[in-house]
């Protein structure tokens, strides 16, 4: 026998009470699945912090938003393609001298911004934080704004260039080796396969571009990059096509020290003085780190500029003479022979010296030119940040002496590994030396010369006969090379006061 269940009819008043609860129901679960997607896949945030120091090492400056990698590709590449990390030493990041401190995802001078993705681009602090230990044993010691003496610049992009060259750069193997470290979600999936992709096309494109550039030059080694020539082949590449003509084609530079900005405001900037503006100057630093036009972070690189403007220098961190007498002899002679061009208030600090004067090696000098400022104004013009204050110099800048002892290796091109050198003329400073490690030598001022490795790294043999490498010039009586060493030493001893 069948039964038949007859459904008594819904009246109008609970029928639009389930559509509403159906229409609430599925309204909250939109704004849930918003919600989620919106806090994940929020767009174009950087990661921010509190104190000044942390956004120096890790804060944006607009170079991860439109340059930036996925950091998760970032951080399997070393452990996907170590053949192509430097010999010797770990197998991450520090391979080529960035300094990882624990807890960060990636090394000091790469920021993180959330568009998407995480994405990961270079700041100041990756060129102005240097390491020094007193020996091959000792932990090293880190100062926030002094040259970045370890850091390859050239050897860490042509590591990514190589990895996006490889056959294994691919979505599928790159993702599964993401995943080695933690799932991904679907969606996920989906967004870094088309951001492997753009990685790999932007990098190879770069390589293509910087390539012939990079490799004609001498290689420029740790602590030291060619500041305007890329521009060459980057911003500026319709304007050349191509082709850097040969008399400009290297501009290689130690990396400088940026503490104590303030009094350097209105002084000649950069190694050859082209710029009297701090702002300026860093803002164009900000683009060669990767930022553009319409990303560079103003705001972010102002507070930068304010702390820098009166961050002291560090101090000599090693034991010093305790004979007065040779201290004040020290004082008596860069008085004499150093602080009218090096002293604040000196007759001629911050100004331009003529390199027939200086007589030190000119590449860098020449690799800027008129034509090259020139696209530099109009390549500003109409933005917060126009650039009003280049112009093309003919010699470098006497800069101030503070934290001297923290700047080696000397000279604008680094060509000259101590001050004990420096105060030897020209013709008998060393013609090849190791640098790019952080072992000091606190007798002779600078990095030591013998060094060929630290706990695996090897250092760079730096060759002064090669173009844009010379030492020569800064010699002679004013320059105090003719001292008795006497002299000398009691200089020196005094320098490591400033």
């Amino acid at each position: 026998m069948n039964t038949h269940y007859v459904r008594e009819p819904m009246d109008e008043g609970a029928r639009r009470w389930r559509r509403l609860r159906n229409g609430i129901a599925g309204a909250l679960s939109a704004l849930a699945v918003f919600f989620l997607v919106s806090s994940r896949y929020a767009p174009n945030q950087p990661v921010t912090y509190e104190h000044i120091e942390d956004r120096f090492r890790y804060g944006t400056i607009g170079a991860d938003t439109d340059s930036g990698l996925p950091l998760r590709v970032m951080q399997v590449l070393p452990r996907m393609f170590p053949e192509y990390l430097p010999a010797g030493g770990r197998r991450d990041y520090t391979a080529f001298g960035f300094i990882q401190e624990p807890g960060h995802p990636m090394p000091v001078g790469f920021s993180i911004r959330r568009r998407v993705i995480d994405l990961v681009g270079q700041n100041c602090a990756v060129c102005h934080v240097g390491s020094v230990r007193a020996s091959e044993q000792s932990a090293p010691t880190y100062y926030l704004g002094m040259p970045a003496n370890t850091v390859d610049l050239e050897a860490y992009f042509e590591f990514l260039f190589r990895c996006a060259s490889d056959a294994r750069f691919t979505p599928d193997l790159v993702i599964d080796e993401i995943e080695r470290d933690g799932a991904l979600f679907p969606l996920d999936r989906l967004i870094y396969r088309a951001a492997i992709e753009r990685m790999k096309t932007g990098l190879l494109s770069q390589r293509d571009s910087l390539g012939p550039f990079l490799r004609e030059n001498p290689p420029p080694g740790p602590g030291r990059v060619d500041t305007f020539n890329p521009y060459k082949t980057r911003q500026f590449a319709a304007y050349y096509q191509g082709h850097i003509p040969d008399e400009e084609r290297i501009g290689t530079a130690d990396f400088p020290s940026i503490w104590n900005q303030g009094p350097r405001e209105g002084m000649h900037l950069h190694w050859d003085g082209n710029n009297t503006s701090v702002n300026e100057r860093n803002v164009s630093a900000a683009f060669g780190a990767g930022a553009t036009r319409e990303d560079v972070d103003l705001p972010r690189i102002t507070s930068i500029k304010e702390w820098l403007d009166e961050l002291p220098p560090p101090a000599f961190p090693f034991e010093r003479g305790a004979d007065l007498a040779r201290l004040q002899r020290g004082q008596a002679l860069h008085a004499e022979y150093c602080a009218s061009c090096h002293a604040v208030g000196g007759a001629s600090v911050g100004r331009v010296v003529p390199i027939e004067e200086i007589g030190t090696d000119e590449h860098r000098l020449n690799s800027y030119t008129q034509f090259f400022r020139q696209l530099q104004v109009f390549y500003g013009r109409g933005y917060d940040w126009e650039f009003r204050h280049f112009q093309k110099t003919h010699g470098y800048t006497n800069q101030p002496l503070d934290g001297i002892w923290a700047r080696a290796p000397y000279l604008h091109n680094g060509s000259v590994p101590t001050l004990w050198d420096l105060l030897t003329p020209a013709e008998r400073r060393p013609a090849r030396f190791y640098r790019g490690h952080d072992v000091y030598d606190a007798d002779r001022v600078g990095f030591r010369v013998d060094v060929r490795e630290v706990e695996g790294r090897k250092a760079f043999l730096f060759d002064a006969t090669l173009p844009g490498n010379s030492n020569k010039g800064h010699t002679g009586a004013r320059y105090g090379t003719e001292l008795s060493d006497s002299d000398k030493w009691a200089l020196i001893e005094y320098l490591k006061t400033l």
